[in-house]
């Protein structure tokens, strides 16, 4: 049996990428709410630790868990609903608009920290607003680097988030190499043009 339509292998030409804003605000949005219902549950459920930290031996291996997931999973469902809203297929814009969203959830998360929203978030996102400047004077460096090492891998697991929750968006495989063999796939009544 005969199609009447053909496949036609066609290289892309490379051009820049459009930054859909709306689909950022929308996923920035997603990471703080998720962010705020998994701390929410985490704390309801007893994982959770204070906004500062005065000895890593006094946080249980759960409350650690538990903060690195909600950062993962917040930021990943962040960066897969900014990239799912712009429509995008190939990974790499799908990516830039998860990271975009992650770097515009993350000084929207300090702006409601600053605001004594801290405690809703259960102390995950404790060290941004404990800083050696904000401190009190009472405050131990050992607490200070602490605090801000919490802070800065919920930062980083975020951010690993955000990519691979944009990079999964997209549908392409998780390969580090298929961008170098992927070719786009139109198709075209046989004999006929593109449309």
């Amino acid at each position: 049996m005969q199609s009447d339509v053909e496949e036609v292998v066609v290289e892309e030409p490379w051009g820049g990428w459009h930054v859909n804003w709306s689909a950022i605000w929308i996923g920035a949005l997603t990471s703080i709410a998720t962010a705020l219902v998994l701390s929410l549950i985490a704390t309801a459920a007893g994982a959770s630790f204070e906004k500062s930290i005065s000895s890593w031996k006094t946080v249980s291996f759960v409350a650690v868990t538990v903060a690195i997931c909600t950062a993962y999973f917040s930021m990943a469902a962040g960066g897969w609903a900014a990239a799912k809203v712009t429509g995008v297929r190939h990974a790499e814009p799908a990516i830039l608009h998860a990271v975009v969203a992650w770097l515009v959830a993350v000084p929207a998360l300090l702006l409601l920290l600053a605001a004594g929203t801290a405690s809703a978030f259960g102390g995950w996102y404790g060290g941004f607003i404990t800083s050696p400047l904000a401190a009190p004077a009472v405050t131990s460096p050992e607490i200070v680097r602490n605090t801000a090492l919490a802070s800065l891998t919920t930062l980083l697991v975020g951010l690993v988030g955000a990519v691979i929750g944009g990079w999964m968006a997209s549908g392409e495989p998780m390969s580090l190499t298929h961008h170098r063999t992927r070719k786009a796939v139109y198709t075209r009544p046989k004999g006929g043009t593109y449309q």
